[in-house]
């Protein structure tokens, strides 16, 4: 066989230019905001009252009650407005005998808010009004999970 002699180019540069794409990259990533860092945000501290809170706001966007955060939509899903509310539910049975006055209270009366609110919204889905409004069928119903966009 007359294979040519093969021939292997080291490029003695290599190491000097990955590790100027390191130092890049290190400089890139120093200048974006660290996820971390709330610069001058002070968190208040964990309590069973804000836990509470976290969760019935949680509910009440899913009742439409003010746009979802992410799809800055006003969205109706009942499926996870009831799960939260069954969470809420669970909460005040394990913690029955545990609660000071006004959390009892607190709890008790964000329970009867959001079943309030859940009876009201499915009834306004029960009757098509989202769609109605829209002018079309109605989008889903409360077994199905999905959401319903509430117009502007």
């Amino acid at each position: 066989m007359n294979d040519p002699e093969k021939k292997i180019v080291v490029d003695e540069d290599w190491k000097s230019q990955v590790e100027a794409e390191r130092d890049a990259q290190r400089e890139e990533k120093a200048k974006q905001p660290d996820a971390d860092s709330n610069a001058g945000r002070e968190l208040p501290p964990p309590s069973f009252q804000l836990h509470i809170s976290n969760l019935a706001t949680q509910a009440l966007m899913f009742l439409g009650q003010f746009p979802n955060p992410i799809t800055e939509k006003q969205e109706i899903r009942l499926n996870d407005a009831k799960h939260v509310i069954d969470t809420l539910v669970v909460l005040d049975e394990k913690t029955k005998g545990n609660l000071d006055d006004q959390e009892a209270q607190m709890m008790e009366g964000v329970l009867h808010e959001l079943r309030m609110a859940f009876v009201s919204v499915q009834q306004y889905v029960a009757n098509g009004g989202a769609a109605q409004e829209a002018g079309k069928e109605p989008a889903a119903d409360e077994k199905s999970g999905s959401s319903i966009e509430i117009p502007e």
